[in-house]
């Protein structure tokens, strides 16, 4: 997909050099896959602890289909 953006062109020469992509699409992609990965792992650790698990249903869970 093809977009404008108006990016810090410091900003976007560090992230080439710290992605290590050649090209500014690259390295705007890889960034943004990054970010991404960060917020959802922010997101599990936030959610840690809140699931309720019965221990007794323990088999049923492993065992349950998932789509």
């Amino acid at each position: 997909m093809r977009t404008t953006l108006d990016i810090d062109p410091q900003l976007l020469e560090e992230a080439e050099k710290i992605t290590g992509e050649k090209t500014a699409s690259r390295a705007v992609n890889a960034a943004l896959a990054e970010f991404v990965r960060q917020e959802r792992i922010k997101k599990l650790v936030a959610d840690l602890g809140t699931w309720k698990l019965d221990l007794d249903d323990w088999y049923e869970f492993r065992h349950e289909e998932r789509t």
